[in-house]
C-alpha cells in the first residue's frame, strides 16, 4: 500500500505477520541483514519536511502498519494491510531470533530501561542471547562517529538482530545507516517497545487497544509531549483519506 505524504511516497510492503515472519526467517537463515520500520501517521507527517527521514524509509526492506489510521486508509484504498504495532513485535521477534540462534542487541532509551527490558525479554524468551545493551547519550547523531562505533560493536559481537528504540526519525535513520555499515545486522525500529517491557511507560489496556483508542490513552498520559505531534497527524489525515478513496 503506497502513501503519498507531500512530495514523498512511503510504501507498506509487508501486509501481514505471515509474510513478515517468513521474510525475517529467510534473512536469519541466510545471514542477511535487514531494516524493519513501523509506519504511523506521525511518521507520515514528519516525512513531509524531512528528506533524510524519507530516504531512510526507502532503505527499509520491511515496512509494516503500526497504527490503526494506516490500516483504515489501506482498506479505503482497497489494499488492506494488517495492524502490526512495533510494541507487539518485540517478543515474537526475539523468539524468532532465539530459535534461529541469532544474537540480539538493544540500542536506545536509557541504561536502566535497557537493563529492565533485557531481564523481561530473557524471562519471556529463556534461550535468548543478548550480546549488548547500548544507551546512546543525549544529542546522539544517528549517522555520526558514535553511531559508527555502535555499529562496529554490533558487527564484532556477531549481532543478527538489533532492537532500536531511539524514536522517529533517529531510529529509522540509524537503521538505514546501519544497513550500509553493518550489512549482516537486522534492525527493528520499535519506538517505545523497550520502555513498555521495562515498565518505564505504561501501555493502554487491551480493551482500549481493541477499541482503537490507544492514541487517546497515550495522549491523556502525556498531553504536553504528544498534543503537538497528534495535531500535525490530524492535519494530514483528511488529505490521506481523499487520496485513498480516489484509489
Amino acid at each position: 500500500m503506497e502513501f503519498q505524504s507531500g512530495s514523498e511516497k512511503v510504501v507498506v510492503n509487508t501486509r501481514d505477520k505471515t509474510a513478515l515472519w517468513l521474510g525475517l526467517s529467510n534473512c536469519f537463515s541466510d545471514g542477511k541483514g535487514f531494516a524493519l520500520a513501523t509506519l504511523n501517521l506521525d511518521h507520515l507527517a514528519k516525512i513531509r519536511n524531512n528528506p533524510e527521514f524519507a530516504k531512510a524509509y526507502r532503505a527499509h526492506e520491511f515496512v509494516v502498519a503500526d497504527g490503526n489510521p494506516i490500516v483504515w486508509l489501506s482498506k479505503l484504498a482497497g489494499q488492506p494491510v494488517s495492524l502490526m504495532p512495533g510494541a507487539d513485535l518485540v517478543v515474537p521477534l526475539a523468539t524468532l531470533a532465539a530459535n534461529a540462534g541469532i544474537k540480539v542487541a538493544l540500542v536506545g532509551t536509557t541504561e536502566a530501561a535497557l537493563s529492565a527490558a533485557a531481564n523481561t525479554l530473557c524471562e519471556k524468551v529463556p534461550n535468548l542471547k543478548i550480546a549488548c545493551q547500548i544507551a546512546p547519550p543525549f544529542g546522539f547523531d544517528p549517522t555520526g562517529s558514535s553511531a559508527q562505533d555502535i555499529l562496529s560493536e554490533l558487527s564484532s559481537k556477531d549481532v543478527g538482530l538489533c532492537f532500536v528504540a531511539l524514536g522517529a526519525p533517529k531510529q529509522e535513520i540509524f537503521a538505514a545507516f546501519g544497513r550500509k555499515v553493518a550489512p549482516k545486522v537486522g534492525f527493528a525500529s520499535i519506538g517505545a517497545g523497550l520502555d513498555f517491557l521495562a515498565g518505564q511507560q505504561s501501555r493502554a489496556p487491551r480493551w482500549v487497544r481493541k477499541l482503537a483508542l490507544e492514541w487517546l490513552y497515550r495522549l491523556l498520559s502525556n498531553p504536553r509531549r504528544l498534543i503537538g505531534r497528534y495535531a500535525k497527524s490530524m492535519l494530514i489525515f483528511p488529505g490521506l483519506v481523499w487520496r485513498a478513496l480516489r484509489r
